[in-house]
């Protein structure tokens, strides 16, 4: 699109800075949930309410966002975007109460629904690949397996304010950046998609196995990353040793969500059947994570689960924009906003079964259900057609 490799090379990686720098905030408070707890004086099971926020306005955020980028431009949007999520991680460290905490997650879901969203339509905008986007995608999902890996090592040092420290350090880093990054075309037919109602979108669908899919891989994993932690913990693993091993439960689609895209572009026949497998693989790593058993197995797990989440994202993400090339971003909004909706009810749900009797393992294995679960509606025979070549 730029006639030029090293454009976009750089527009690739602003791209990957923006979705790692979004993605953290995925995954940071999981990692700290216990001296989060301890701070607050709270039980351990009230913590997933800080999740819960983020991923609430995060949801509001998506159709809204995507349509906003659409007629705006995903590179403006995103930099206001990490203004706002480094505001949201600033907020709990000035008011460090249990009600800052939430505010301050409230906020910073405004900034992560809009900027995942619109890192996804930058790629898409500036370099136009499924392969491409399947680099953005592994920076996501990088971003909160960096969190996880990050946050226990800091805590010894920032206690209860590592979560939000670092990730508000990753958000003003990537917001200056990001100006230098090339910009994004803003065409007249996309400043037009207001004629795509939000009504019409969510009526479309078509979108709806992609929607499965992207929400059983992502929304699920993330919930595990969210827990993993914890359950490890539970079982007399040390708080370092269990980050390390959660960490793979989003780590994996750093290579995954690449090669899903290569996939995609190179032979989009054969990425249907991908996301069939990977759901079957998810569930699969799921048991392994949650059974109490030696820990090279349980380590296995969450590699297989992780490296099974991110197969699925550039086929769900290209073939949305495909389908709605009169509002690429808003359809990314919508997908993205059933795997959210997930992770708002379930995170909750899985904290709160660490007070039930296995701690915690019920809530895993509810996860590994429905992730085999997935594999029906996103049969090969049920997903609408994929096209590559969605720039």
């Amino acid at each position: 699109m730029f006639g030029s490799a090293p454009k976009s090379l750089a527009a690739t990686a602003a791209g990957v800075a923006l979705g790692a720098a979004v993605g953290y905030n995925i995954g940071n408070v999981g990692p700290g949930a216990d001296v989060l707890a301890k701070a607050y004086g709270l039980p351990l099971g009230t913590i997933g309410v800080l999740t819960t926020a983020l991923f609430v306005t995060h949801l509001v955020m998506q159709i809204p966002g995507g349509r906003l980028i659409d007629e705006r431009g995903a590179r403006t949007l995103g930099m206001f975007a990490l203004a706002i999520v480094a505001l949201g991680n600033l907020i709990p460290l000035l008011v460090t109460s249990f009600a800052g905490g939430v505010i301050g997650r409230l906020v910073a879901g405004l900034g992560t629904g809009v900027g995942f969203v619109g890192g996804s339509e930058y790629v898409r905008a500036t370099v136009g690949t499924a392969g491409a986007q399947g680099l953005y995608g592994a920076a996501g999902v990088g971003g909160g397996g960096l969190a996880i890996a990050i946050v226990p090592l800091t805590v010894p040092t920032l206690d209860w304010r590592a979560p939000y420290v670092t990730a508000f350090i990753c958000a003003c880093v990537v917001l200056v950046c990001l100006p230098l990054a090339p910009r994004d075309r803003v065409r007249r037919e996309r400043r037009r998609s207001n004629r795509a109602s939000v009504a019409d979108i969510v009526r479309d669908r078509r979108l709806y196995p992609l929607a499965v899919a992207h929400s059983a891989s992502f929304g699920l994993s993330v919930i595990i990353g969210t827990w993993a932690v914890s359950l490890l913990q539970h079982d007399g693993y040390g708080r370092r040793l269990a980050g390390a091993v959660a960490a793979l439960t989003l780590l994996g689609g750093l290579i995954t969500r690449p090669v899903g895209g290569r996939i995609l572009q190179r032979r989009p026949e054969s990425a249907t059947r991908l996301l069939g497998v990977s759901m079957v693989l998810g569930a699969t790593g799921t048991l392994l994570l949650l059974l109490d058993i030696r820990l090279s197995a349980r380590i296995a797990g969450a590699v297989l689960l992780g490296l099974a989440a991110g197969l699925p994202f550039a086929a769900a993400f290209t073939g949305a924009q495909a389908i709605r090339g009169d509002a690429p971003a808003a359809a990314i909004g919508f997908i993205n906003s059933c795997a959210t909706l997930l992770i708002v009810v379930g995170a909750p749900l899985v904290g709160l079964t660490f007070a039930l009797p296995g701690q915690g393992r019920a809530g895993f294995v509810a996860i590994a259900v429905l992730w085999a679960l997935a594999y029906l509606p996103i049969r090969p025979s049920k997903l609408p057609a994929l096209r590559p070549d969605v720039g």
